[in-house]
């Protein structure tokens, strides 16, 4: 059944993406935000006014029966239990990503959906941005030939004011449960990127480091991948958080038969070269700025974009951009990618049981 009115929106966790998503929802004229649900004090959080607000996630969904969709902006590893509670609500879901932590979980999402008859929509807003989707019609035309190589490349800067901010450890990054690892939580946009535009990746070798975060992270900060594309073609994947000081760039480079292209700045919103047998290279529309989170910054800012099919799909005007079956498969493409080395893992690690984001019904 499509909804008529107002696309009703509750968010579950209100930190840096949360608040991104309150915003987008605001600025869309067929959105309202009903609901917020964080651990944290209300007074501290910056709410926007006249938006109930609860500390229990169970609470929030039961109260509000007219609630169309949940935003799950929590860490990492809570993603799969509170998806599952929406759609147990009868909730259409929007899930920051990764969709979770394993394959396994994404398939009980799906499973839920499918037996609620919801949908479920997983934020992968780099898809937008106009390189991104110039090199996707590009590849879908056939305008490269065959693909011969594919080349990614991610080079960002995660230290102290990311996983230490203020001198103590940061609640869930770099934590093996909750945060589940570099490819996750930083990189699981432009491995997405790889998946739209070229397909999945089989036999896979990998190796991982840990260069500088053996203090702070449970896992890797540097890793590299070579895979061999199912489409045809090689490929390979480096990347590292290890970068001094500020992000540097992310790119993609693909060589075919009739030509190269390479994606470049900070994740991919550019178009840093192109030389195509017989093609003109047009004019792009201008990319979106990356999110800004005080001392670092997040992939490109085209949240609009994610809330605006959200309503679209719900009204019955348009088709998903990014579905639980995509969301799924960067999950299983990052879970085949560490498979297939060995992880730098620390021996042991505060447990998940004793972070304070595991109360309240686990927001």
């Amino acid at each position: 059944m499509h909804i008529d009115g107002p696309v009703r929106f509750a968010i579950a966790g209100f930190g840096h993406i949360g608040k991104r998503h309150a915003a987008m929802i605001a600025a869309n004229p067929a959105c309202e935000l009903a609901a917020v649900c964080d651990i944290a004090a209300e007074n501290t959080l910056g709410l926007p006014e006249n938006v109930p607000f609860y500390q229990d996630w169970e609470a929030l969904l039961s109260a509000n029966p007219g609630i169309h969709v949940c935003c799950i902006c929590t860490p990492n590893g809570l993603h799969a239990e509170q998806s599952l509670s929406a759609l147990s609500h009868g909730k259409h879901v929007v899930v920051e990503k990764p969709m979770a932590l394993s394959r396994a979980d994404c398939e009980r999402i799906i499973h839920k959906a499918l037996n609620v008859s919801r949908q479920v929509f997983c934020v992968m807003q780099n898809r937008y941005s106009p390189a991104a989707q110039w090199l996707h019609g590009l590849i879908k035309q056939g305008l490269l030939g065959d693909i011969h190589l594919v080349q990614v490349q991610c080079y960002w800067n995660r230290d102290e004011r990311y996983y230490r901010p203020g001198g103590a450890p940061h609640p869930w990054h770099g934590h093996p449960q909750l945060d589940g690892g570099t490819l996750y939580t930083q990189f699981a946009h432009f491995i997405d990127i790889l998946y739209w535009i070229f397909g999945d990746i089989h036999r896979i070798q990998s190796q991982f480091y840990d260069f500088a975060h053996s203090h702070t992270t449970a896992f890797e900060d540097s890793g590299t991948a070579f895979f061999e594309l199912v489409q045809g073609g090689m490929g390979s994947l480096t990347f590292s958080t290890a970068v001094w000081g500020q992000n540097f760039e992310s790119t993609l480079t693909a060589v075919g038969s009739k030509g190269t292209v390479k994606l470049g700045g900070q994740y991919m919103n550019e178009v840093a070269y192109c030389h195509i047998e017989g093609y003109d290279m047009p004019e792009l529309p201008a990319a979106q700025p990356a999110n800004e989170y005080g001392g670092y910054q997040g992939s490109a800012a085209n949240h609009h974009h994610v809330i605006q099919n959200v309503v679209e799909v719900l009204k019955g005007q348009k088709e998903t951009t990014t579905n639980a079956l995509e969301g799924m498969k960067v999950v299983d493409m990052i879970e085949r990618i560490y498979q297939a080395g060995s992880r730098p893992m620390a021996a042991s690690w505060p447990p998940a049981t004793a972070n304070p984001l595991k109360t309240k019904s686990h927001v």
